[in-house]
């Protein structure tokens, strides 16, 4: 009997389990939607350690795959900048301000579709979707847009300013105009009011929670995500959906994204983030798109490439289970050709070498918007 319980349904154990018995679903041709090509997925590990030796000519140097990267983009180091002016904290605050902007940042990175970018004040750099976001957010940020002290602690987010946020003040600091819109507006300043509600005074309030040790687990950091933010989710289990054959298929995907994310910071306290490998991979288009493009994921039906999806509909499910199940398959093929083991090349290192950076690659070529080959419509919490 299958376990549906809710502190199950929450672990990457539950994660794994249901993608494993959606793997085995497609594997013996029950899947209307899917079939597993053993070449296509030799063909994504491929084009993942492609993209993996050009990034990294030296694979040690493989850093985590988070939302940091994308605050880095263009190759800037624009938190150094912000971090002189918080030199005089301790160590502790300065992680808990870095885990209020990562927090907030990843609860705006729902894709933002193709028609959106964001023009950089100061350096005049244009970015897009998910660096795009990332430096948007930054940038509010670093105004104060989300401290309750703008103009005299303004690096720090704080629950009763982000109670008061609205679509527009989300639509200022990303520049959103008739010619500029960007997916999920509404549903990204829902996302921050609710989180201004969830009984932490602040994100980075979330240090103080894991921070009981010299060593954290990342598990531990995914479970007080899931146990002090599930109250923002639209649905009571959270990124949980139905399979009508496997049964409920939990997810976890945005709450996984900002669990990497807050490793860094963490880290940056002094203390060691370990059993990275807990963690699953990210079911979200670019991971998923790969399978897909790479042919290691062939649709059984072409409708699969020319309609619309909901988060919650049969193909969306069984394509994000086996973007874990088969990423996991991934990081074992890449680490093996490049001599290095899961210590060393944990799956979050894959992710950034790595298979994202492969489906977006693989996007660009096959479509001229650079989209997923699914259509998923967005509201702001899923992919």
């Amino acid at each position: 009997m299958l376990r549906n319980d809710l502190a199950y349904l929450r672990t990457p154990v539950a994660i794994r389990e249901r993608a494993g018995k959606i793997l085995k679903y497609v594997v013996d041709g029950q899947s209307q939607w899917f079939q597993l090509d053993a070449n296509g997925l030799e063909a994504a590990v491929q084009a993942t350690l492609a993209v993996a030796r050009e990034r990294f000519p030296d694979p040690a140097a493989i850093p985590f795959h988070s939302r940091w990267r994308h605050f880095e983009a263009g190759g800037r180091d624009r938190w150094s900048a912000l971090a002189e002016r918080l030199a005089h904290l301790p160590p502790e605050e300065i992680a808990r301000r870095r885990m209020d902007l990562a927090v907030v940042s990843v609860l705006l990175d729902a894709g933002a579709g193709a028609a959106w970018s964001y023009r950089e004040p100061g350096t005049g750099e244009t970015h897009a979707r998910s660096e795009g976001l990332g430096v948007a957010s930054f940038h509010m940020f670093a105004n104060g847009a989300f401290s309750r002290d703008a103009k005299g602690d303004p690096l720090r987010v704080d629950a009763e300013r982000l109670a008061a946020l609205t679509p527009m003040d989300i639509a200022m600091g990303f520049q959103v105009k008739a010619h500029n819109p960007l997916l999920g507006l509404e549903g990204r300043a829902e996302l921050l009011r609710k989180l201004g509600g969830v009984g932490l005074e602040r994100p980075g309030a979330l240090f103080d929670v894991v921070a009981t040790g010299g060593e954290v687990k990342a598990e531990t950091i995914l479970a007080a995500v899931l146990d002090r933010l599930s109250p923002i989710w639209p649905s009571p289990r959270g990124d949980v959906w139905e399979h009508p054959v496997v049964g409920l298929v939990p997810f976890h995907k945005l709450s996984q994204w900002m669990s990497y994310s807050l490793v860094e910071p963490i880290e940056g306290a002094g203390l060691k983030v370990v059993a990275l490998d807990a963690l699953t991979g990210l079911p979200e288009y670019r991971n998923g798109g790969l399978l897909v493009d790479a042919g290691a994921l062939r649709p059984r039906q072409r409708v699969l490439l020319e309609k619309s999806f909901a988060p919650g509909d049969e193909a969306i499910v069984e394509w994000r289970a086996l973007t874990v199940a088969l990423l996991d398959q991934i990081a074992e093929h890449v680490r093996l050709h490049l001599g290095m083991d899961a210590q060393r090349l944990p799956l979050v290192k894959v992710l950034e070498a790595g298979t994202w950076f492969a489906g977006r690659r693989l996007a660009a070529e096959r479509r001229p918007d650079g989209g997923p080959p699914i259509t998923v419509e967005s509201d702001g919490t899923v992919f």
